[in-house]
């Protein structure tokens, strides 16, 4: 794509990034055919190469955010099946990241926006707040009709619709039998909404790990990954969130090998590894954003480079795994997960359109619910068409919204594999014959 920006314009190093991968679009529409948006809208400018153009001419006109590209590029999921598709190597994630963050800087947003985006910003990613806001919920259950008769209100009336009705309580410290110690060393990210949402994921872990003889090094003063506020462009709080866990983690590195930093939620995994190119003009943390983004590993990714032992169970149970867009897009983590799955002994189908958005994508289920919930429901009919007796994911936003839309049970896919080396059976999983095997060492 040509372009025409000034030389003052490309003095601005975020300016000068985005005209390169502007440069690297050559119009074939590929994206089109895999764009969740497009492919549910029909419309040009709801699809990457449409936004692209909107964003080109946003950029290169210096001119402030109007109402019709702030429509379309929030109508965008970031779920990256673009960049899967581009076969130019196009960086559409660094592209629409900063298209956002001009956005904010330049663009009034209605009063009922403002407020809705800044509540999310401060409740989100502090779970003590998240979680005093998920008991409210049931105050505003009483107005949910009035709520999604106003378009303004109609986030408010989402965000209580997905809130569960019931919070799961913190699990007890597990008593962990610990394997033979193996000298690997990894911190676990303990994250904001799937912290309060679902804590048994990361309790699963843990207990995995611990019986694998895996230490885990604490890291006081760790925070939200920044995924939240950065998609909503609100760049310098997500730095904040980034500079504040890249010095967490480098403590645990300064103070003993550390062999990767663990994340269990697929959203915050996109982020983190991203942390060297969001903090790469920070002359005191791009060097340490940069060895912080290279440690980042998903669960499954990490556990799949081990030499694991047999199982310890045969589970007779079929699963529908549903990769998320941040695993499979984000990360190019696709094949790891259904392996790990397979060995474990579990019956591994995936549904049609697997490359397509469930429609969660961060705070985009309350932001846009309406487009969000016809990409549930599509998801859900492709899911449940697999004839499995349960669901299969690596992300807590998946998780919530697919089960808004179906009676099946949605589990994380370390606590299945917690349950057959040697776990307790996650609550809700159906009746099956299950066999147990003659346990394996683990250590």
């Amino acid at each position: 794509m040509q372009t025409s920006f000034t030389l003052a314009q490309l003095a601005d190093p975020n300016v000068a990034e985005s005209e390169k991968i502007l440069r690297a679009c050559v119009h074939c529409g590929f994206c089109t055919a895999t764009c969740p948006t497009y492919v549910t809208l029909g419309n040009e400018l709801d699809s990457p190469r449409g936004r692209i153009y909107l964003i080109k001419d946003m950029l290169e006109a210096g001119r402030a955010a109007d109402k019709e590209t702030v429509t379309h590029i929030d109508r965008c999921l970031s779920c990256l099946a673009c960049m899967t598709t581009c076969p130019s190597g196009v960086h559409y994630m660094h592209l629409v990241d900063h298209a956002r963050v001009h956005i904010e800087k330049t663009y009034k947003r209605p009063l009922a926006d403002r407020f809705i985006r800044a509540l999310l910003a401060k409740v989100l990613p502090y779970p003590a707040r998240f979680r005093t806001a998920l008991k409210l919920t049931g105050l505003g259950r009483a107005f949910l009709p009035l709520l999604r008769k106003s378009e303004a209100l109609k986030p408010l009336a989402a965000m209580i619709e997905l809130a569960p009705k019931q919070l799961p309580a913190a699990p007890k410290q597990p008593s962990i039998s610990q394997g033979m110690k193996t000298g690997a060393r990894v911190a676990l990210l303990a994250g904001c909404a799937q912290s309060v949402l679902d804590p048994g994921i990361n309790a699963a872990t843990e207990r995995l790990l611990g019986r694998l003889g895996i230490e885990i090094v604490p890291t006081p003063g760790e925070s939200c990954c920044g995924a939240l506020v950065h998609h909503m462009g609100r760049e310098e709080e997500a730095l904040a969130f980034a500079r504040r866990n890249v010095d967490s983690w480098m403590k645990a590195v300064d103070g003993g090998r550390l062999d990767a930093i663990i994340i269990t939620a697929s959203g915050c995994g996109t982020t983190i590894k991203d942390y060297g190119f969001m903090l790469r003009n920070d002359a005191a943390y791009a060097k340490k954003a940069a060895h912080v983004s290279a440690l980042a590993k998903d669960i499954t990714e990490y556990l799949a480079a081990l030499d694991l032992p047999l199982p310890t169970i045969e589970p007779a149970l079929t699963v529908a795994y549903h990769s998320a867009c941040s695993m499979q897009h984000g990360q190019k983590v696709t094949r790891q997960p259904k392996d790990l799955l397979k060995k474990a002994g579990f019956l591994v189908r995936e549904p049609r359109e697997a490359h397509l958005c469930c429609g969660s994508a961060g705070t985009y289920n309350i932001l846009q619910s309406d487009i969000s919930r016809r990409l549930r429901d599509r998801k859900v009919k492709n899911i449940e068409a697999m004839d499995a007796d349960l669901i299969a994911t690596g992300n807590i936003g998946c998780m919530t919204q697919i089960a808004s839309g179906t009676q099946l049970p949605i589990l994380h896919t370390i606590e299945l594999l917690d349950w057959a080396y040697g776990g307790p059976r996650p609550a809700g999983l159906p009746a099956a014959n299950t066999k147990a095997l003659e346990p394996a060492p683990v250590g």
